[in-house]
């Protein structure tokens, strides 16, 4: 996407840098998106049906143990060189662990809480969705705001693998043909990115979650 002619002034540098850490957040929002919409219901379901649990949790464990490392060839050889190849990464990488703090996010809302509201003539699902989601839900939210963190690096290691753009990309470029002094000022970009990045969801998850402070 941005060849390295683009990067040589400073300028050109800094568009490129721009461009590139767009597709990068991109890549990240995509991948990291359909993670949560596929890991927090199941890890939800898990919580709350311990049967459920019982079958999902040696996936989730062999899942978890995976090297991420080892992700990268392997999605390489199914899904290309192509976009889809970076979120399938980034949602694989992330989905279990999502799946495992939902569910231990959920188990471990205190019971009396469920007691009380079976006491009243709340049915099963009542409990699930007025009593157990809104209790566990700022602790979900909280798991998925350091989980995201965890998956901005992991993008960035796909795309210093195999990459056209992004962050990563930027990186290998400069290793490689040079120059290898804007190797520096992308690390200092990243981590400001990704610490800008963890701080917005904290004020949101402040915000959404007061009642979790108290």
């Amino acid at each position: 996407m941005t060849t390295m002619a683009e990067s040589q002034g400073a300028g050109g540098f800094d568009r490129a840098l721009t461009r590139n850490a767009a597709v990068s957040l991109k890549r990240l929002l995509c991948g990291f998106g359909l993670a949560a919409l596929f890991g927090v219901p199941l890890g939800i379901v898990c919580g709350a049906w311990p049967r459920v649990n019982a079958f999902v949790a040696p996936v989730s464990v062999f899942g978890r143990s995976v090297p991420i490392s080892a992700l990268v060839p392997l999605m390489m050889a199914w899904f290309g060189l192509g976009e889809t190849e970076k979120f399938m990464f980034i949602f694989i990488a992330c989905v279990m662990f999502i799946v495992f703090d939902a569910a231990r996010a959920v188990a471990t809302v205190p019971e009396r809480h469920v007691q009380t509201a079976l006491t009243l003539g709340a049915t099963r699902l009542q409990v699930l969705f007025k009593v157990l989601v809104p209790l566990a839900l700022p602790e979900i939210f909280g798991s998925l705001r350091l989980l995201f963190g965890l998956g901005f690096g992991y993008i960035i290691l796909a795309e210093i693998v195999a990459a056209d753009g992004g962050l990563g990309y930027l990186i290998a470029t400069s290793e490689r043909i040079g120059p290898k002094t804007h190797i520096y000022p992308l690390l200092i970009v990243i981590t400001l990115i990704a610490y800008g990045i963890d701080r917005l969801l904290w004020v949101a998850e402040h915000w959404l979650f007061p009642y979790r402070e108290a």
